[in-house]
Order: C-alpha cells, then sequence, then structure tokens
C-alpha cells in the first residue's frame, strides 16, 4: 500500500454511482484504486441496474443520504483526494461542493459523468448549471471528454484549437486544470490535453479498436485521483493515469454482450504499480 504525501496510508475517495455490471461508477473507482495502492472509500450518489448492453434503471439516493456518507468517511478516515462521478441532480452535486468546502478538501477530480455508453443520460438537465456554478470552483482537476467538454461550455469541439479554447472556458469557471480526452477523436491516437491555466501540454496514447471500453473515463479519473492521494505533481499523476487506462484499454476483458469493460489489473500485470 503506497504512502501519502503526509507519511500516512494514501487515502482516496470516490462520490460517485454504483454499476452493476462491474465496469464504470464505484466498482471502477474502488478497483483501480486497490490497483494503484491507495486505500479506497465511496459515496454513493446513485444505484444503477446496468450491463454492458446498457443502462436499465437509475435509482438516486437522497441528498441527506449523500452527505451522511461523505461527512462519515471525512470525520474519521480522512481524504488525501477524492473524485466525482455520477452525482445526477443539482441537489446532490450542491451538497457534495458543500462537503468538499466543510472539509477544505483541495485534491478534487471532478469527471462530468453525462451519458453512459449505451446511451442514457446520468445528469439531469438543471445540475449542469450547478456543476459549473458550485462545483468547477472547488475543483483541481476536471476531466471530460470530448462530448462532454462540448455540453459543458456549448461550442464545437473538433481540433486542438477548440479543445484548448474549451479548457480555457472551463478554467475560467474555477477548475485549476483541465484535462480534455481525445478519445472521441479520429486518427490513429487519443491525444489528451492538460491546460494549467496558461499553457497546455498533450498526451498521447496508441488508438485502440475494440468495444471493451466501457467505464474509460472512471477508470482514468480514479487512476489520477490516487496518484494525488500518493503525493504526486499534477502532471505525474496525469501521466500515470494515462498510462494505467492505456493499459487497460489495450488488456480489455470480454464479458457481456455489448461495451465491455477494460481490464483493471492490466497495469499491475505489466509490472507497473508505483513502489
Amino acid at each position: 500500500m503506497a504512502e501519502s504525501i503526509n507519511g500516512n496510508v494514501a487515502r482516496a475517495l470516490t462520490i460517485a454511482g454504483s454499476d452493476s455490471g462491474g465496469g464504470a461508477g464505484i466498482q471502477a473507482d474502488l478497483k483501480t484504486f486497490q490497483e494503484l495502492g491507495a486505500y479506497g472509500m465511496s459515496a454513493l450518489t446513485a444505484i444503477t441496474a446496468q450491463n454492458t448492453l446498457g443502462v436499465q434503471g437509475v435509482f438516486p439516493l437522497t441528498k441527506e443520504a449523500v452527505k451522511a456518507q461523505i461527512h462519515s468517511v471525512g470525520s474519521d478516515i480522512g481524504v488525501d483526494a477524492l473524485k466525482t462521478g455520477m452525482l445526477f441532480s443539482a441537489e446532490i452535486i450542491e451538497e457534495v461542493a458543500e462537503a468538499i468546502a466543510f472539509f477544505g478538501w483541495k485534491k478534487v477530480v471532478v469527471d462530468p459523468v453525462m451519458i453512459a455508453k449505451g446511451g442514457a443520460s446520468l445528469l439531469q438537465v438543471e445540475a449542469v448549471r450547478a456543476l459549473t456554478r458550485k462545483l468547477l470552483p472547488l475543483t483541481m482537476i476536471v476531466t471530460p471528454n470530448i462530448p462532454e467538454a462540448e455540453h459543458l461550455t456549448g461550442m464545437a469541439v473538433r481540433n486542438k484549437a477548440d479543445k484548448l479554447e474549451a479548457a480555457k472556458k472551463l478554467s475560467s469557471l474555477g477548475a485549476r486544470y483541465v484535462l480534455i480526452k481525445g478519445g472521441h477523436e479520429a486518427g490513429t491516437e487519443a491525444v489528451d490535453l492538460l491546460f494549467d491555466g496558461s499553457g497546455y501540454s498533450e498526451l498521447a496514447g496508441r488508438r485502440i479498436e475494440t468495444a471493451r471500453t466501457h467505464g474509460t473515463g472512471c477508470t482514468y479519473s480514479a487512476a489520477l485521483t490516487a496518484g494525488l492521494a500518493q503525493g504526486l505533481d499534477i502532471e505525474e499523476a496525469v501521466r500515470q493515469a494515462k498510462a494505467y487506462i492505456q493499459a487497460a484499454i489495450e488488456d480489455g476483458i470480454t464479458v457481456g454482450g455489448g461495451h465491455g469493460p477494460t481490464n483493471h489489473w492490466a497495469y499491475r500485470k505489466r509490472g507497473l504499480v508505483p513502489k
């Protein structure tokens, strides 16, 4: 088990929905935390009935239930870094933002989960405003894919210049760093753009033609969170997370008849787990 920067066991919290199929949501997050040597904790926002073929049902928890879970963890175990995934509603987003502010947590990764692989909406329309106004100002790094970046900014993202412009817009909403993922672009590489408020860098990975991509966003952001919990700086954490998700996609596993999951133990099997 890796240690955080303060010498304690690295503690990572996921605030997200449950995926009964195990490929995304808190299941993917906790698997990733474990693989990267962080102690994983969770606060559920909703329960989904979900498999590789799609989402059959979404059952949100109350905002009181979400708050109670976060405060139970924060008041006893503590949190070195956290990520948010499917938050579902404006009232849950506001509750999460209030809890983050209450505990003063700084290493906050926001994965703005909006739509599942099968097309089901996982974020209510009115929740987008709460996310941009309440949560992004408390965020260290936001990690949208291209469709999510388009939805949040109201602009089309078709090339590198568009990605940079979208990143600047998201940065202006309060996020200290913006990571726009390039998985939805055409080409032989998936190129992610990391913007720090003034400059940017790019991370490229070989594009893999596969149907086993369910939960890639959750897994990528969870790997990033684990790195931050262990004391990595933002660029180191992003590079480790990129390598982790690249391995997970390349070595995807076959279960179910639709969009299968990535392989959460591929990185470890390659001997790449941090010491």
